[in-house]
């Protein structure tokens, strides 16, 4: 049997770093929130201690390392000499403790979207997302996780840094990573030239992860430092589609299909969801009409087509017509999706 095949005979874990297994799984598969878990938040760097901390500051950080679930009096936060410390500890604590008012985490991840809006700074969000996706992503019995997956699902939570080829090829590289790199020269002048605009990703030193070595993903899947091609007909955007596929499925028990689309040429287009805030912008300004400059729809990426299983699942007045997706960059070549947009905005049922 070759190494090929060994490796092949199960998925190694990924994203061990994240929390995911400081967490409890409870027989309908919902996550529940640990002391542990909330331990490892206070460890993120925002919260650590460092040399120059107050007394105040190490003396509440290791209360909540032994009781993490214990209240903080106002006046405790008050007692930290750096304000900045001291606005961290306030952010953790509403973050906990929307964690541990919700029956589950995915619970908590969608009330985080709801009412008065985001509370919550983006990496918290992120943090949550990736868990999440771990467990959907979780190879059940007999399953294998495939490596393009796990690293199409690093789109949902970490920005990514496009570039366009000569050729046309749209590569994407997470940005986090071309950044640090770019200033430790780790990857030549790859991080340099992405600033500046996109280069040829070919001549860098870069793995693009395809079939050939797809199996090497899992000796780096906390690197997140794979490069994937989003062309139409390569294997990352047919494996973000499954993703997204499964993301619907995992939160509203609604089966959909999403394939990627060349262009809306529907008369009767109905609904549609942007990806991210670019995308949301030239699908808004496409539907109702208004002229999108050629600025605005050169940063469009990708279009998709969404289509329930049973039309019984929309809103009556759109059932059996598809929904529009899109994905698009910024100004900076950045790709920031927003997975949570399509939980909140596909055209349901309304159910009792």
């Amino acid at each position: 049997m070759s190494t090929l095949d060994v490796l092949k005979l199960a998925t190694p874990d990924f994203w061990a770093s994240s929390g995911y297994h400081l967490l409890e799984s409870a027989a309908d598969g919902a996550l529940v929130v640990t002391d542990d878990f909330l331990r490892h938040l206070l460890q993120r760097p925002e919260l650590a201690p460092i040399s120059q901390s107050c007394g105040a500051e190490i003396a509440l950080h290791n209360r909540l390392l032994g009781q993490p679930r214990s209240a903080v009096a106002a006046e405790a936060l008050k007692k930290i000499q750096d304000a900045d410390a001291a606005a961290n500890y306030g952010v953790w604590l509403r973050f906990r403790d929307r964690l541990l008012a919700a029956p589950s985490l995915q619970a908590a991840y969608l009330a985080l979207f709801q009412g008065q809006g985001v509370d919550v700074p983006p990496a918290l969000v992120h943090e949550l997302t990736q868990i999440l996706l771990r467990h959907l992503l979780q190879p059940g019995t007999g399953e294998v996780a495939q490596p393009m997956h796990v690293r199409v699902a690093e789109m949902l939570f970490r920005p990514q840094k496009i570039a366009i080829q000569d050729d046309g090829m749209v590569m994407a590289a997470d940005h986090e990573t071309i950044e640090r790199h770019a200033v430790s020269g780790g990857f030549g002048s790859i991080g340099e030239l992405l600033q500046q605009g996109g280069v040829p990703l070919r001549t860098a030193e870069l793995d693009v992860l395809g079939d050939d070595n797809a199996e090497l993903y899992w000796q780096r899947n906390e690197s997140f430092d794979w490069v994937i091609c989003l062309n139409h007909g390569q294997a990352a955007l047919a494996a973000l589609c499954q993703v997204l596929e499964r993301w619907v499925a995992y939160f509203l028990q609604v089966e959909v299909r999403i394939a990627p689309a060349h262009e809306i040429n529907d008369a009767d287009w109905r609904w549609h969801v942007g990806l991210d805030a670019q995308a949301s912008a030239i699908l808004n300004g496409l539907y109702t009409g208004k002229a999108v400059d050629e600025t605005g729809m050169s940063r469009m990426l990708c279009l998709f087509k969404l289509e329930f299983a049973n039309a019984a699942d929309m809103l009556v007045e759109v059932a059996g017509s598809p929904v529009y997706l899109a994905m698009a960059m910024d100004e900076n070549k950045l790709l920031k999706l927003k997975p949570q947009n399509l939980l909140l905005n596909l055209p349901l049922a309304r159910r009792s």
